[in-house]
């Protein structure tokens, strides 16, 4: 009896491995169908649906490299900018900080007055901050670009700085006048004629006959009509 115990505990163990072999496991298999739900949920139910995951085309991509403590950018708003542009390259092709005097531009945001990269590329922003505004091609000048400053396909940098926002646009500023300007020919007097009218006496007038000008004078009548060059003022 004695010997025959290890045989029969062999036996058991041999009956449990087999059991455990021929027992289907439970498996956590997500059915294909299931997956594909997944990436068509966000469909409405009334458009086809398709499979597959949304990927972007191109990227609008920006830095704030300083916060504004103004107020926030609107859109439909006049906008008046800062900025300068380039190329990927690093070639300057445009900077407001050139133009004469060194004047911002204005320009009425969300318009499409410039470029798409521009309107919409100061949402966020508050005035008095600056901002770095990676811009694809297709939101700048497109497949053609503009030769043969802007080449075709050509993604842009700008530092752009949003320096005040209103509701209307601003009023032209007027050319300053120098002082010692020469008036223009428009604007000159008009002289009495030395010319008497048809329709005066034939009789000559009481006045003294100085006050009148000899009619073949060579004394011109007005101030000379070419003004003086402003190197000589």
């Amino acid at each position: 009896m004695i010997a025959k115990l290890p045989s029969i505990a062999l036996l058991a163990a041999l009956t449990t491995a087999a059991t455990a072999q021929t027992t289907p496991k439970a498996t956590t298999t997500t059915p294909h169908h299931a997956t594909t739900a997944a990436k068509t949920a966000t469909t409405p139910p009334n458009i086809p649906k398709v499979v597959g995951l949304p990927r972007p085309l191109y990227t609008l991509r920006y830095i704030d490299t300083k916060i504004g403590t103004g107020g926030p950018a609107e859109e439909r708003k006049y906008y008046t900018v800062h900025y300068t542009g380039w190329l990927t390259n690093g070639t300057k092709f445009d900077s407001s900080f050139d133009h004469p005097g060194g004047e911002p531009i204005t320009f009425p945001y969300g318009a499409h007055r410039v470029i798409m990269g521009w309107d919409t590329g100061f949402q966020g922003m508050h005035v008095g901050g600056k901002r770095r505004l990676f811009v694809p091609y297709q939101l700048a000048y497109g497949e053609s670009g503009r030769p043969p400053v802007i080449p075709a396909k050509a993604d842009l940098i700008f530092d752009v700085e949003l320096v005040s926002m209103s509701d209307t646009p601003p009023q032209p500023k007027q050319a300053p006048v120098p002082p010692n300007a020469t008036p223009k020919p428009s604007e000159t007097p008009t002289q009495p004629s030395a010319t008497p009218p048809a329709e005066a006496p034939a009789t000559p007038p009481t006045k003294p006959a100085t006050d009148t000008p000899p009619a073949n004078s060579t004394t011109p009548t007005t101030p000379p009509n070419t003004p003086p060059h402003p190197e000589t003022l």
